[in-house]
């Protein structure tokens, strides 16, 4: 896909480096040229200095081209007036906008907007958006949260059970390659794997040392 993605704070440079690991086409967009800095050594995209809602620079971004367009800095006006401009002037097929302030959920729904509102595994939840393609995406049932990351390099070579912790982590899926499976408990993680897996709130700092930086 041809991603777009506007605001490259801690959300923005996780999701951008979560879709260019995945083989995606991105151009990152920020005003503040510094912000690169937070891109992952996986980002393998563009990046661009200006305003998300600005046409030229967006049309030089590629935004002609986009599939998908991301709105994600930390002001509501900006996520706004981007996702509006990102739909109604390019008409891009998909375009998701971080509420950063739930007070302003209203607007977004009155402008039927597809967003994500909380900071909680927020880069995820806007990667699982895009690639579902739909406007509902539920990442807790109570207080079990599902949680999607890259494996840390240094526990290929581990199995499965090692992270397994009965009634707090359990791995549900891995996608590897083009290969998505359920693993068994003796499955041996390899390098690249993503594991999908629930995970209870008190125990997200346990499942953390697992997780590539």
């Amino acid at each position: 896909m041809n991603v777009i993605v506007v605001g490259c704070g801690r959300v923005g440079s996780q999701l951008a480096t979560l879709l260019s690991i995945e083989g995606n086409n991105v151009t990152v967009i920020d005003k503040d040229q510094d912000s690169f800095r937070r891109l992952g050594t996986a980002f393998n995209g563009v990046t661009m200095k200006g305003l998300g809602f600005d046409e030229e620079v967006l049309i030089e971004a590629g935004i002609e081209e986009a599939d998908v367009f991301a709105a994600v800095t930390n002001l509501d006006n900006t996520n706004l007036m981007a996702a509006e401009v990102a739909r109604k002037i390019f008409h891009v097929p998909h375009v998701v906008a971080r509420l950063y302030n739930p007070q302003r959920e209203r607007t977004y729904q009155q402008l039927d907007l597809d967003y994500v509102c909380g900071t909680t595994l927020v880069a995820e939840s806007l990667l699982d958006k895009i690639k579902s393609g739909h406007g509902h995406h539920v990442d807790s049932f109570g207080d079990v949260e599902i949680v999607v990351f890259k494996l840390r390099a240094d526990w290929a070579g581990h199995r499965v059970k090692e992270m397994f912790l009965e009634g707090q982590i359990l791995p549900a899926i891995i996608a590897r390659g083009d290969h998505t499976f359920i693993p068994a408990m003796d499955t041996v993680f390899e390098a690249g794997d993503v594991v999908r897996a629930a995970v209870k709130n008190e125990a997200v700092p346990k499942l953390a040392r697992f997780m590539e930086e």
